[in-house]
């Protein structure tokens, strides 16, 4: 998200000394406002089925069992929807960036964690397998010493780097890309960021690297895994859900702003990328509470 200032940011108690937090409660229900916080979190949950996910810039009704790891400073919340259950289970970990120091991070056995907490700055949403696989070990984390809660948190962590399934959550966004100085991927990152609200051509793109257009087009589906229209309509979508959700502008408005000319490309393609039509989207992040 490029804009916190209208969002809550939770002050968590965990403590530079502290290396986790564990929260194990019965919820009748989801009424903590929207909100970030710098700390990472896995949340799991059973009994859930109904509630509403808001992660980013992604919205998602759960299942009876959700397992999801938010990374630091992704704006997000659980609404209660259709949820009928007053005994929900919700099991959180909390953990400060530097749980793991970067020594460590570098070393070949944890590349797979490092890896997954890349990954959590747009939220990672695992398959229910991964969740009913882990379930036991969440269930029992509270019942632990610190240690022994410690060398689980460690396994709950492994398990769920390797685990296949993982759907990333939010979109595609500035503050999550990082690129070598030289790199070419940096440069059209860049140059789309700052313009696409404007028109860009394949061509135009092509050129900032001295690139044919069928040779930057692979060039992309390489990098990226989409064709450069794709890439840059999912950029432009990323903008327009952020607006919709902190702006108070019009589906028109926000269409034009993000660079679409037709409303109805614009309907069709965000419903495409969102699964939901911009009208939808907005209204349902109508009735979140946020901190103005």
């Amino acid at each position: 998200m490029s804009k916190l200032e209208n969002i809550l940011r939770e002050i968590t108690p965990l403590s530079p000394e502290d290396s986790f937090l564990v929260f194990d409660r019965i919820k009748a229900s989801f009424d903590f406002p929207y909100h970030y916080h710098p700390e990472i979190e896995i949340n799991f949950i059973s009994k859930g089925k109904g509630y509403r996910r808001m992660i980013g810039d992604h919205t998602g009704e759960i299942g009876d069992i959700e397992l999801v790891l938010v990374g630091p400073n992704l704006p997000h919340c659980w609404a209660n929807h259709k949820c009928k259950n007053r005994k929900t289970h919700e099991i959180t970990v909390q953990f400060n960036q530097d749980f793991f120091n970067q020594s460590m991070m570098d070393k070949n056995i944890l590349k797979p964690i490092s890896n997954l907490m890349k990954d959590s700055i747009r939220g990672i949403l695992f398959s229910q397998e991964t969740a009913e696989k882990l379930k036991d070990s969440f269930f029992n984390l509270s019942k632990m010493n610190s240690f022994e809660s410690f060398i689980e948190i460690m396994k709950i962590l492994n398990e769920l780097a390797i685990a296949e399934d993982k759907t990333l959550l939010s979109s595609y966004s500035i503050e999550s890309e990082t690129f070598a100085d030289n790199d070419k991927m940096k440069i059209v990152h860049d140059f789309v960021h700052k313009n696409f609200e404007s028109k860009i051509t394949l061509h135009d793109a092509a050129s900032l690297i001295n690139m044919s257009s069928v040779t930057f087009n692979r060039f992309i589906k390489k990098r990226t895994g989409k064709t450069f229209v794709n890439y840059l309509n999912e950029i432009r979508i990323s903008y327009a859900a952020r607006w919709l959700m902190e702006k108070n502008l019009t589906v028109f408005e926000t269409a034009f702003e993000a660079g679409f000319n037709n409303i109805a490309n614009f309907n069709k393609v965000f419903k495409s990328i969102k699964k939901t039509t911009p009208t939808e989207f907005k209204e349902l992040f109508k009735g979140v509470k946020k901190i103005e």
